[in-house]
């Protein structure tokens, strides 16, 4: 019988080792195999475009679409773009045309020019937005705002955000950005315009209230030469009427009156009617008789 550490025993450690060489150097191949083929792979997500640089040529003009691609590990590094829609919102502080400071906040929906990556990449960089939307915003605002007074930015709102549109697209497009909306989205006046606003309500109110009275005074002045001309012509009427019946009409009024008097007499409890003529004995004492 073969012991243990005979020949055969040798032999097939030795087959054994090799074995487990042969798939440690396939292990370290494969391995290595997969690393250089991972570097060798990126990936560009929806809504996303690559910028590809290059250590021997630099940038290249071509924008990579979305999927996996292939790349050269170390010489060749891509730089993703989010190309989607984004909101930005732009705040300032400026003056109107009658000298009144607004405190304004603008919202940008903006996104790249898909075309103009490679050159956005190497003029910019990855944070354009907050490079350019900044500084061209508020010189559009400051620059629009400055044709109107404080009252207009309300009344002819719309005319002010299509004004603040136009210029910020023209001015947007030499960096080769896209402005899918500009909006105003909040505006507040200071505390001198706030007060001035007060004062002239209060100020239109009085103008309201002294027109009032000066109308009512017409009025009433109207109403009091209307009641004068009204009494001439009854005092006419009456001379006239006068003249032509004698002291008739005059007889006529004086019986008119007497009987409203003795209307109002006859209806009122504590009127005693006493004779005209002769002596009135009242009994005063309560049963003495006269002697």
């Amino acid at each position: 019988m073969a012991s243990p550490g005979g020949p055969a025993a040798q032999a097939a450690a030795a087959a054994l080792a090799n074995a487990l060489g042969v798939v440690a150097r396939w292990s370290v191949g494969l391995g290595i195999a997969g690393s250089v083929a991972q570097a060798s792979l990126f990936d560009v997500d929806g809504g996303e475009r690559a910028v590809m640089f290059n250590r021997l040529s630099g940038v290249s003009q071509k924008v990579v679409g979305e999927g996996t691609h292939i790349m050269i590990p170390w010489f060749q590094t891509p730089h993703k773009f989010d190309i989607r829609t984004r909101p930005r919102l732009i705040n300032t502080v400026t003056g109107t045309k009658d000298l009144q400071n607004v405190n304004l906040t603008l919202r940008v929906l903006c996104r790249p020019e898909v075309d103009k990556l490679p050159n956005i990449y190497q003029t910019l960089g990855k944070d354009y937005d907050e490079r350019v939307l900044p500084s061209i915003g508020n010189e559009v605002l400051k620059s629009v705002i400055a044709r109107f007074n404080a009252d207009e930015l309300l009344t002819k709102r719309a005319e002010v955000s299509l004004q603040v549109s136009q210029e910020l697209l023209k001015r947007s497009e030499g960096f080769n950005l896209v402005l899918e909306d500009v909006a105003i989205t909040h505006l507040t006046f200071g505390q001198e315009f706030a007060k001035a606003i007060e004062a002239k309500q209060v100020a239109e109110q009085d103008a309201l209230r002294s027109n009032y009275i000066v109308a009512k005074a017409e009025q009433e002045k109207l109403a009091a030469v209307i009641r004068a001309e009204g009494e001439a012509e009854a005092a006419n009427l009456i001379s006239n009427a006068t003249r032509r019946a004698g002291t008739a009409l005059v007889e006529l009024r004086k019986i008119e009156a007497a009987r409203d008097i003795a209307e109002t007499m006859a209806r009122s409890g504590n009127v005693a009617y006493l004779p005209s003529g002769g002596n009135v004995l009242l009994n005063l004492a309560g049963g003495g008789g006269a002697r």
